[in-house]
């Protein structure tokens, strides 16, 4: 599925592969760990090898279950990738033999509790871009800039709907009974990448929908919406490019609680000042949902599964991000640019690599 770019830049040509050289990643606790408990934490460096296969070579080496090692996020096979692992600290002798030239623990700390999912927060990227000439250098400064400044869509990655980019289509045929898949995690998988496609479709229309209000005058825009004209001068004025609009489900960023949009013109500030940002709907059972002229645009794209909502478990994800651009350098001899930012977790690096240079084929 195609994502809507929102910078207006012309393709850039660079060369970037996902290598150990090229693409590194570093995670980011969410909170410093106690230096007490029974839990062991790891900070393990890894090379080329998925958190899967990283989990399995632990329980194998130390004789710890699967079940009982921890980890705050999932990553991705390709690249260097710093992550912590959490095993309960009778397994501390054992611990060395897991190195090789691929693992590599970096530090150890006392924890008071098992790592799970989501217990980070974010990564760290560091990304190199090769064959960049002097012009292309410049575009890719500018745009950084840009996303730096005002942010960037959140989309899902490729990585969510697998090798041929089509798991979400599956996910659809479990809901309606067209697939029968036995394992439960397989199955909420496939569903999940449903829903993701369902979010990407919507952000991409949202992003559409910004596009032309930054584009088009008053007038024009009254002929292509049927919003009252009030409210189109509302959306019109708003001075960062993604727009909100009245109903939309708002949440306090990057923590806090979910709420909806009343006053669009206080809110709009706030989101400015990076205090919240607007989020879209994963439908689901329980999930709050919008209202107004966001409630009546997100209900166009969960329409065709209204019939099976209650099957699948819903939650709001932010719609926008403000990624932290952390460092970034142009090395003319060797034609590299390299630079590193910080993203919340759930996002992904590969979105905005893609926002950059306004190519899919990563």
């Amino acid at each position: 599925m195609n994502r809507l770019c929102y910078t207006s830049h012309s393709a850039i040509n660079a060369h970037f592969s996902k290598t150990s050289r090229d693409f590194m990643v570093e995670e980011v606790p969410l909170y410093e760990f106690s230096g007490i408990g029974e839990h062991l934490i790891l900070k393990i460096r890894k090379k080329d090898m998925t958190t899967w296969e990283l989990v399995q070579k632990i329980s194998e080496t130390t004789g710890c279950k699967v079940r009982d090692i921890g980890y705050a996020g999932l990553k991705d096979k390709d690249g260097l990738t710093t992550q912590y692992i959490s095993i309960y600290k009778k397994y501390e002798d054992k611990i060395k033999n897991i190195e090789s030239k691929e693992v590599k623990i970096l530090e150890t700390f006392l924890h008071n509790n098992k790592l799970r999912i989501g217990h980070l927060k974010g990564n760290k990227f560091y990304i190199r871009f090769k064959k960049v000439v002097p012009v292309e250098a410049i575009k890719i400064e500018n745009v950084l800039k840009i996303i730096n400044k005002n942010g960037l869509p959140n989309y899902f990655g490729y990585q969510r709907f697998g090798v041929e980019g089509n798991n979400y289509q599956t996910g659809k045929e479990i809901l309606f009974g067209k697939r029968f898949i036995k394992n439960r995690k397989k199955r909420d998988f496939f569903i999940s990448a449903y829903q993701s496609h369902l979010f990407n479709l919507w952000l991409s229309k949202r992003v559409e929908i910004s596009k032309l209000f930054e584009s088009f005058s008053l007038k024009e825009l009254e002929s292509l919406f049927i919003y009252p004209k009030e409210i189109i001068k509302d959306i019109k004025k708003q001075p960062l490019f993604f727009k909100m609009l009245p109903g939309d489900i708002l949440h306090h960023y990057p923590y806090g609680k979910a709420f909806e949009c009343i006053e669009l013109d206080e809110e709009v500030k706030r989101f400015g000042d990076k205090e919240l940002s607007i989020t879209g709907f994963l439908p689901g059972k329980k999930a709050k949902r919008a209202n107004d002229i966001a409630g009546i645009l997100e209900k166009e794209f969960v329409s065709e599964c209204e019939n099976v909502i209650d099957k699948m478990n819903g939650s709001r994800r932010f719609a926008w991000i403000f990624p932290e651009i952390l460092s970034q350098i142009y090395k003319k001899e060797e034609a590299w640019y390299e630079f590193s930012f910080f993203l919340p977790k759930g996002s992904y690096a590969t979105v905005l690599i893609e926002e950059i240079l306004h190519s899919k084929k990563l």
